[in-house]
């Protein structure tokens, strides 16, 4: 009987078989024991027992195995980060730039910039422009200090993206003004977008 025999016995390859052929041999397998639920289970416990022995074999530095083998105990550990990171590559000054963050650190400037976009949209006054701005560049340097705890680091980053605001805000409205009737007034309309750049540099740098 199958449950006779050892792992490799079971799955009918040598000990010395590659990957590729103890995979190839399980497939085969579990299609010719398609009805037999008992079979399966015992082709899979085998399976998995060479994987399992081939990966003590490779820990203990006997053999090299390929990073697309599935094994048992790497299908539990923690799921990939769902934010992109930067290549290893990339230039230290960039790493030191460019930060990878979780939904929260996107979501939270992101939401204290839609209420004060919000806002000005309603009541489109100075005093209203004014104090949302502060509020904004505050927030900024807030979510910014809290990463690396670098308040001069924060302060540049904060005025950078305050000033790329305006200049990408009004060169949009000189453009779209042209082409598109804007409702928003001009002042509403790079406060907007200001706030956006200030979301995106209070959520992706550092």
């Amino acid at each position: 009987m199958m449950s006779d025999r050892n792992p490799y016995e079971k799955l009918g390859v040598p000990e010395g078989a590659t990957f590729e052929e103890i995979q190839s041999a399980r497939s085969k397998l579990l299609e010719e024991f398609a009805g037999d639920e008992k079979q399966r289970l015992e082709v899979e416990a085998a399976y998995d027992a060479v994987l399992m022995e081939r990966l003590k074999m490779r820990q203990e530095g006997k053999i090299p195995v390929p990073d697309r083998i599935r094994f048992p105990e790497k299908l539990a550990q923690a799921a990939p980060s769902a934010m992109p990171t930067l290549p290893k590559n990339s230039p230290a000054w960039l790493t030191n730039l460019v930060d990878t963050p979780s939904k929260v650190d996107i979501a939270l400037p992101g939401g204290v910039q839609f209420l004060l976009g919000g806002l000005v949209v309603l009541s489109p006054t100075d005093a209203v422009l004014q104090l949302a701005m502060a509020v904004s560049v505050g927030s900024t340097l807030y979510f910014l200090y809290r990463k690396e705890r670098k308040l001069g680091k924060a302060v540049l980053l904060g005025l950078g993206g305050l000033l790329l605001g305006f200049a990408i805000g009004a060169a949009l409205e000189s453009i779209l003004k042209v082409y598109l009737p804007i409702q928003l007034g001009a002042e509403v309309f790079v406060s907007l977008v200001t706030f956006v750049i200030l979301w995106l540099f209070s959520s992706f740098l550092k």
